[in-house]
Parts: C-alpha cells; sequence; structure tokens
C-alpha cells in the first residue's frame, strides 16, 4: 500500500495584533459616555502611549473616531455609522420596519424607536417621530446607555438573576433621575416583573417627565433588536398606558413576523 505523503504544517494564522488592538481602543471609546484621552486608554488597555496615539491618529483620520479638540477626548466617529448603514442587514431591516413604527407611532400618539443593543449601548437604527410640537426626538445613530431606563431592564431580564447582578455591578446603576432605580435587589424585582409580563416600562427613570414602553424583538440577521415607544408623562399617563402597551406588543410580534419572512 503506497503511503501518502505528510501534509506540510500549516503556518500559523496571522492575527494582526495592530487591528486587535485597534478593535480594544474602539470597543473601550464606546463604553464611555465621555469619552476618553489617550492615558486613560494606555492605562486601561496595557499598552503604550506611543501605540495607543499611532492607533488613534489612523482612526482618526479614517473617520471611525472624533476628538474634542478643546479636551482631546475620543468618541466614535460618523465613519462607524456611515458604515453600519450601508449594510444590506441594516437596511433591508429598516425598510421591513418603517411601516410598522409609523403605524405604531399614529396610534399612539407617542415617538417610536427600533434599536440595536450592542455591548454597552443602544444605537437607534430607525425612527418614527410623534407629529406633536412637544416630542422626544432622536434621530437613526444615535445611542443611549443600555442599562438606562426601560431598555436597561428589557435588556438585564434577559438573563438569570446572577448575570443580571453581574452586569449591574460591572455597568453600575446611574442614578439619572430621583425616580432611577438604584437599588439592586428593588431591581432585581422590577426585572422578575419584565419576564412576566414581557414588556419594560421607564417611568421618568431616565429622563425626568419622559415615559417609555420597552421590549425586546430577539435577534435577527446577527442584530439584537429592541423596540420603544417614548413620550411625555402627561400623555403616557395611567390611563393610557394600558392602551400604549398593547400596541407596542401588537406591534411587534407583527415586526418580528415580518423580518422573520423577510429573512
Amino acid at each position: 500500500m503506497a503511503l501518502k505523503p505528510e501534509k506540510p504544517p500549516r503556518a500559523p494564522a496571522y492575527e494582526a495584533p495592530a487591528v486587535q488592538k485597534a478593535f480594544e481602543l474602539l470597543a473601550m471609546v464606546a463604553d464611555s459616555a465621555e469619552g476618553l484621552g489617550v492615558s486613560e486608554l494606555s492605562t486601561a488597555l496595557g499598552y503604550s502611549k506611543g501605540t495607543i496615539h499611532g492607533i488613534a491618529q489612523a482612526l482618526l483620520k479614517a473617520g471611525v473616531l472624533d476628538q474634542n479638540p478643546q479636551r482631546k477626548k475620543l468618541f466614535l466617529g460618523p465613519a462607524i455609522v456611515e458604515l453600519a448603514f450601508k449594510s444590506r442587514s441594516y437596511r433591508r431591516t429598516i425598510q421591513q420596519a418603517q411601516p410598522l413604527l409609523d403605524q405604531l407611532r399614529d396610534r399612539v400618539g407617542q415617538t417610536v424607536f427600533l434599536g440595536m443593543l450592542s455591548r454597552s449601548r443602544v444605537m437607534i437604527i430607525a425612527a418614527a417621530e410623534a407629529s406633536n410640537p412637544l416630542k422626544i426626538s432622536s434621530p437613526p445613530g444615535t445611542s443611549l446607555p443600555v442599562l438606562a431606563g426601560a431598555l436597561g431592564k428589557m435588556f438585564l431580564s434577559q438573563f438569570d438573576d446572577e448575570k443580571a447582578l453581574q452586569l449591574i455591578r460591572s455597568h453600575g446603576l446611574t442614578p439619572y433621575t430621583p425616580k432611577s432605580i438604584t437599588d439592586g435587589k428593588t431591581y432585581l424585582e422590577e426585572l422578575a416583573r419584565v419576564r412576566r409580563e414581557g414588556y419594560a416600562v421607564d417611568d421618568e427613570e431616565y429622563l425626568p417627565g419622559v415615559r417609555a414602553v420597552a421590549l425586546s424583538l430577539g435577534n435577527h440577521r446577527g442584530l439584537s433588536l429592541a423596540l420603544w415607544a417614548v413620550g411625555f408623562a402627561g400623555s403616557m399617563d395611567r390611563q393610557a398606558m394600558p392602551g400604549i402597551v398593547r400596541e407596542v406588543l401588537e406591534t411587534a410580534e407583527k415586526l418580528k413576523a415580518s423580518l422573520q419572512n423577510g429573512h
């Protein structure tokens, strides 16, 4: 029997350390609400200031990062959002979702958002703004803290209590308003209610005078999606909230079916 010639050993895969460092830097900047400087990034990531400065300059030139000229803080640049919205996956999702968002907006009279969950932020990818002169308004591309208000409850409710507590300790429960829940035990009780009822409510916990209803749409084409309606407390009072919740839940089911059928 003839022996098969031995295959030459595979060369080790090239790991592109500069690319890995760039993504670590971007993830760190994305997690910061106030931007980060070169020194802060150097300390947090364990790389020299020269290395961080070189990577940051390349990303600034490409528009992937932006910089506050006074404080020298680094933020995510417009190229990140532009690249995301050029994706066919994003465009198809938005095209399928927009008519349903518009219909929900018309039925509840509030601004409606579709967002994508990332590591520690939620990015708005589609919106249907209320027609009232006084309304909540945020354009696609705007990002919010993932643990803010109803979105935070909806996000954490997908995990068991142990994992939820780990994430709470990691991100912290920020007291955005006097009504924000900052006690871990109370927050877990609220998560139990969200799991039981299938939606989360923000009662002026993220912005004073603003209420919201949010729920998860699950994962679609690799995107973890959320739907929420937002309005001023005066128009989202105790009488209006049950109807708004019902409409959001019904739209969520239609939206999930539409996205699933449209692949």
